[in-house]
Formats: structure tokens, C-alpha cells, sequence
């Protein structure tokens, strides 16, 4: 990340008010709402590593990987 990018944490500072926002302003709420989503994440995260480990191609791959044959 550049010097310029880790100065400009306006992203961030929108993406927190926002989130701040959905949950009308309860910060408890806020924090909860992003530690449940987080352990999504990373539980989805998992599931795909242990695809990827298992030879399995993701959807999203395969149907880019038919595109491509297809318009070869």
C-alpha cells in the first residue's frame, strides 16, 4: 500500500459510519454485526481451501474456464 493510501482512511472512516449507521448507532451492535460477518468469511474461506485442496474447481472458474473454450 502506498504512504498516500495509509494517509487517506476516508474509506474507511465512510465504511464505519456506515456500518455504525445500519445498526442505529449501537456500537455493541456494530462491533457484533462485524465479528459475526468476519467468522463468515472465514468460515467460507475454509470450505474453498479445502476444495481447492480436494482438486475441486470453484463455480465462478469453471464457468470463466467454459467462456474462454468457448470462444476459442
Amino acid at each position: 500500500m502506498s504512504p498516500t493510501a495509509l494517509l487517506d482512511n476516508s474509506h474507511y472512516e465512510q465504511a464505519c459510519d456506515q456500518a455504525i449507521a445500519m445498526c442505529d448507532g449501537n456500537l455493541r451492535s456494530t462491533i457484533k454485526a462485524l465479528i459475526m460477518a468476519n467468522e463468515y468469511l472465514e468460515a467460507e474461506l475454509e470450505e474453498l481451501q479445502a476444495a481447492i485442496s480436494a482438486g475441486c474447481i470453484p463455480e465462478t472458474s469453471r464457468s470463466q474456464m467454459r467462456s474462454r473454450n468457448s470462444a476459442a
